[in-house]
């Protein structure tokens, strides 16, 4: 049976109601740090220097804004995973006309990428600027970052949650020693958490601080992520597990909030009062620190760019996995969903390197912000609408001022990114006389942005009308009395291990004495795949003998086998056999390989599972 939970690896995995007092406090802990990741990535890193190192200390509000707002969307986030059990993409499908549903998979997985390409340029220029390794073989190693999820993965969710605590943790230590080095001025710093009117440049790199900050693949990634804890399901329950959670996402985002305030107070420390008023570019800062202060300071830096990256990276592959699952239920392998989503990201940071050159790099990590600004409504107002329905949400509807606040922070939200993207795309239009801006960009702009209006106005008034669909194989069907099968034509394939015996033994359980069996025995040589019947080299015919061995020692006992052997691929022979003969069953062998050994042999039940119609009963 198909897991239907988000995150079925770890689903409920990390068991609350074993603790007491504070230890239960402390076992709701983890889920917001791995979202907190996302707030302080390469993206961020480049929004907080520009803003530092043009403007000094005036933009810290602007952080503090945006960390408010994030710190509301994710709570929603959070209490939507713990009181419908479905994460941010689930309840999409639930609440979506199936064709929505496709685009906002697609726009959502646009964005992990582009936030995954944030993260792989970053990882790529700390290993640089630490070890002076090539961006191009730093880009390279990150795809190694797949196995360490899986092995992470694998190990349990708790022991991810503090891989990536100690990820953050590096993060901020490396910055709190950098602040002792640089030596802000406190009054000023005050001052820069007082609102001030933004125009030109300043309102400009607002907007990407915004942007940059609240992150649209961490709503989906929180809501699965609280989903993680068991706990109980009552009323009782819910409150303390939506106050916990609570609890976890104001220390995490307001630890993120240091992190971001740290990287500009740092850029206006050493740069802006230096008079160094243009450094958007990480490896600039990493450069200047060395020659303003020497020593340590360049040092961890790069190592936080590091910490960063990878902790990054990490959530934005588990985010793929959710968004795949949830809009579109359609599950895939785990090591093959994740290299998908790290390839997707590091063939473009790839070939932009090849063929631009180690400078544009920055320039696609600024696309790569704007790609997620678009993005952002998507998952907010959808967020929005489903933690105000008092219908599904029950008693834990939000109340009335946090809807209003939600909505400002939406409203918000939209137009400074709408407006960036606007930006940018007259500026590529002036920089250049693309015929495909006029006939390409621009009307894809109007469709998305039609889509957006639509995902706003449908819960409200064509969702009423929409049959409850929050079951996710239907309903169960009535069991009528049921005829006994007897199966005549049972197919059994061997391989002359010892698993053969009780495959066998399970076959004739199956069919009894009355039965035709077919023993099936592929051979896979070279020799077989290119010459297949006409092969008759030593395994061929040893394996044939064997065959004719088995069916004597089944007539010996009164029942009747037929010799097959098939020639070449395992699982396309089997189902050409079995098609042939018109068998009724097929029993099959497991091999018992896990991990590795499946990636290297395969796995003949499920090719051939998927190749035939009859049932399959598999013997391990």
């Amino acid at each position: 049976m198909k897991n239907t939970e988000s995150l079925s690896e770890v689903h409920q995995s990390v068991d609350t109601g074993k603790r007491t007092g504070w230890r239960r406090i402390l076992s709701f802990i983890g889920p917001a740090y791995l979202v907190s990741v996302g707030y302080m990535d390469p993206g961020n890193w480049a929004t907080d220097l520009a803003g530092g190192s043009k403007f000094g200390y005036q933009l810290i509000w602007v952080l503090l804004m945006s960390n408010l707002i994030a710190l509301l969307l994710q709570s929603l986030s959070a209490r939507l995973g713990i009181v419908r059990g479905l994460d941010l993409a689930q309840a999409s499908r639930n609440a979506y006309p199936k064709w929505v549903n496709i685009p906002l998979f697609g726009l959502a997985q646009t964005a992990i990428v582009a936030c995954d390409l944030a993260e792989i340029i970053g990882m790529a220029i700390g290993l640089n600027l630490l070890f002076g390794l090539p961006l191009i073989w730093g880009i390279s190693i990150t795809i190694f970052d797949t196995v360490l999820l899986l092995f992470l993965m694998n190990k349990g969710m708790r022991k991810m949650e503090t891989f990536i605590v100690s990820m953050v943790f590096i993060v901020g230590i490396s910055f709190l020693v950098e602040m002792f080095i640089v030596e802000p001025s406190l009054k000023e710093i005050v001052k820069g958490l007082e609102p001030s009117v933004l125009s030109g440049q300043a309102l400009y790199i607002a907007i990407g601080i915004i942007g940059a900050t609240v992150m649209p693949h961490n709503l989906y990634l929180h809501s699965s992520l609280v989903q993680t804890r068991k706990f109980e399901r009552d009323n009782k329950g819910i409150k303390e597990a939506i106050k916990f959670n609570f609890i976890d996402t104001a220390v995490a985002l307001n630890l993120a909030f240091f992190v971001n305030a740290a990287i500009l107070i740092l850029a206006a420390a050493a740069f802006y009062k230096n008079g160094l008023h243009e450094v958007a570019e990480i490896q600039d800062a990493y450069k200047l620190l060395g020659h303003i202060f020497g020593g340590v300071a360049p040092s961890l830096f790069a190592i936080a760019l590091i910490a960063a990256g990878q902790s990054s990276t990490i959530t934005g592959t588990l985010a793929g996995q959710i968004v795949m699952e949830g809009h579109l239920n359609l599950r895939i392998q785990p090591w093959l969903r994740r290299l998908i989503t790290r390839l997707l990201a590091i063939i473009p940071a790839f070939f932009t390197i090849l063929y631009f050159g180690n400078d544009a790099l920055s320039g696609l990590l600024i696309l790569s912000q704007v790609v997620l600004s678009l993005q952002l409504g998507f998952a907010v107002i959808p967020l929005i609408h489903f933690t105000s329905d008092k219908k599904e949400m029950k008693g834990f509807a939000i109340k009335l001022w946090v809807k209003i606040l939600a909505w400002i922070s939406a409203a918000v939200i939209v137009a400074l990114n709408i407006k960036l993207v606007i930006e940018e795309i007259s500026g590529w239009a002036s920089a250049s006389d693309g015929w495909y801006i006029n006939i390409l960009i621009i009307p894809v702009a109007i469709l998305i942005g039609l889509l957006l209006l639509y995902v706003f106005v449908y819960p409200m008034f064509g969702a009423k009308d929409k049959p409850e669909k929050n079951i996710p194989h239907g309903n169960a069907l009535d069991i009528e009395p049921i005829a006994q099968i007897h199966y005549t034509r049972i197919g059994i394939t061997v391989d002359f291990s010892r698993n053969d015996l009780n495959t066998i033994r399970h076959a004739l359980i199956q069919g009894g004495k009355k039965a035709d069996y077919h023993l099936i025995h592929i051979v896979e040589t070279a020799g077989a795949r290119y010459h297949g019947e006409s092969a008759l080299d030593h395994e061929t015919l040893s394996d044939a003998e064997n065959l004719k061995k088995y069916c004597q020692n089944l007539a010996n006992l009164g029942y009747h086998g037929i010799p097959h052997i098939g020639f070449g691929g395992a699982p396309g022979a089997i189902a050409e056999i079995t098609r042939n003969n018109d068998l009724q069953l097929l029993v099959m062998g497991a091999h018992g390989h896990k991990g590795l050994k499946d990636l290297i042999f395969g796995t003949t039940v499920e090719a051939v599972r998927h190749k035939i119609t009859i049932p399959v009963l598999v013997v391990r």
